[in-house]
């Protein structure tokens, strides 16, 4: 999964220090990120090559020994050679350890951009010098990075697994049914609750099975297995979905579902192979 940088280490203990040339800086523009193609790699800019132009520069996190940066830019201008290129597209032209640091940047970027002024009184906040929070200087109210809990579930019936595909998104590939977990839910009753709303089954022996952090949209996926209990027949939620539909085992490969590094995918790889048995 993307996460999974090994031997490779990422290090997200908080710290405030100033970037080194060679660090890694993130600068956004809304859902795009800068980058420039480099030996067909999509590649971020350093501070040292930016460095004359730099408003401001948070320190993000590590990864092995190199320093990642969420960076402000003082100039509208940007360096030769680098373009705007969205953060959800090209996976293929970004190394997995890469890939990862801005999904992950990105959530922090969004947390930063939105959490400028105090929700409980509007005075505009501050950044905590030992922690990863911001602060309202006039009521003291704490603010810490926003991760969502999310559901993922594979549900099987013998030889196949119920696979889905949006209603209105731009991925039009097969997924798995997924959703937030609700105020006062268990992980396992969304579970249930999201199978029912979405297809219209009843399900039994809900197993988890593992988790991932999946930066772009601020959530923490947390993924499961289910034993269809009754029948299979779908009442697809056309508002959700615009197609659910039952594959057998010898149906699926490695382009079942198309981001390679997703939860979704590392599932139905799982059942393939008679993992979750």
């Amino acid at each position: 999964m993307l996460h999974d940088i090994a031997p490779k280490q990422y290090h997200v203990e908080f710290a405030k220090k100033e970037p080194g040339d060679d660090a890694v800086c993130f600068v956004f523009n809304g859902p795009e990120i800068l980058e420039k193609m480099v030996d067909d790699t999509l590649l971020p800019p350093t501070y040292g090559e930016l460095k004359e132009k730099v408003q401001k520069s948070i320190y993000l996190f590590a990864i092995d020994q190199t320093a990642y940066y969420l960076t402000d830019l003082r100039e509208t201008d940007i360096p030769d050679g680098y373009e705007w290129w969205a953060v959800r597209n090209a996976p293929e032209h970004r190394a997995q350890d890469l890939h990862f640091a801005e999904y992950t940047a990105y959530q922090l970027y969004v947390w930063y951009r939105d959490n400028q002024f105090c929700g409980r009184c509007g005075t505009r906040t501050e950044a905590d010098g030992t922690l990863r929070m911001l602060r309202c200087p006039h009521c003291g109210n704490m603010i810490f990075p926003r991760i969502t809990p999310a559901i993922m579930v594979a549900v099987t019936h013998e030889d196949k697994i119920l696979v889905t595909r949006y209603q209105g998104r731009t991925y039009k590939g097969y997924t798995l049914i997924a959703g937030f977990v609700e105020i006062g839910e268990t992980a396992e009753e969304t579970v249930r609750r999201e199978v029912m709303e979405e297809v219209g089954l009843r399900i039994s022996q809900v197993k988890y099975y593992k988790s991932q952090p999946w930066g772009i949209d601020g959530d923490l996926m947390l993924g499961y297995f289910a034993k269809l209990d009754g029948s299979g027949e779908i009442d697809l939620d056309r508002q959700e979905l615009a197609q659910a539909a039952w594959l057998r085992r010898d149906e699926l490969d490695d382009q079942t579902i198309r981001y390679q590094y997703s939860l979704a995918s590392d599932l139905v790889e799982a059942f393939r192979r008679g993992e979750n048995e």
